[in-house]
């Protein structure tokens, strides 16, 4: 059953070179080629202001890209996040992106007590995260607390699962050989729409 997939690409650097370009471009390869609709949010493109109050954060009045990229994410049924780790968790410019997009009325709603309701329940995430350190250090000596922070306190507190994550560690160092096998391995995912 063909999906609905929408791709945040994430790294504030709007140079192409990039291993996350890649893996975006390699994952939408394979969804397109498995008949899956694909649409792209690049956050390095985009202009907003980072939120700097309660007040601002329950504005109902949205600038035109953090209002398209809301009918983006409402539209899919998977969403891929792509960023590097920066100082053990997401770049700034995505951290604002996110703070931007899922507010009051879009990801959450009031709910009963002090738990928010769910509104983007329904679909899946796949979160692949770039690094200089090794990905088994980031995941079992620092506990990958950034990863964590954006899959239960953002994604999963909307709604979204399951959420699978990919780390990819010793970016700079990796040979043609082994980028070439994670970016086939990104196109599967982008074919099986995981």
């Amino acid at each position: 059953m063909p999906k609905r997939i929408t791709v945040i690409q994430g790294h504030p650097d709007t140079d192409q070179s990039h291993f996350c370009h890649a893996l975006a471009w390699a994952y939408e390869e394979g969804a397109l080629g498995a008949c899956h609709q694909v649409r792209r949010i690049n956050v390095a493109g985009l202009e907003f202001p980072l939120i700097r109050s309660r007040a601002e954060f329950e504005k109902k009045t949205l600038l035109p890209a953090i209002a398209a990229s809301q009918e983006s994410i409402r539209w899919a049924n998977h969403l891929v996040v792509i960023y590097p780790l920066w100082l053990g968790t997401l770049p700034a410019l995505l951290k604002g992106f996110f703070e931007q997009t899922f507010r009051y009325g879009f990801a959450l709603g009031m709910g009963k007590g002090r738990f928010p309701q769910k509104l983007l329940k329904g679909r899946s995430a796949r979160i692949f995260v770039t690094m200089g350190m090794p990905a088994a250090a980031y995941r079992y000596l620092f506990r990958a607390h950034g990863v964590k922070s954006l899959d239960s306190s953002v994604l999963a507190l909307s709604g979204f699962r399951p959420i699978h994550d990919t780390l990819i560690g010793a970016v700079e160092s990796l040979s043609v050989k082994k980028r070439e096998r994670l970016l086939t391995e990104a196109r599967a995912l982008g074919a099986a729409a995981r």
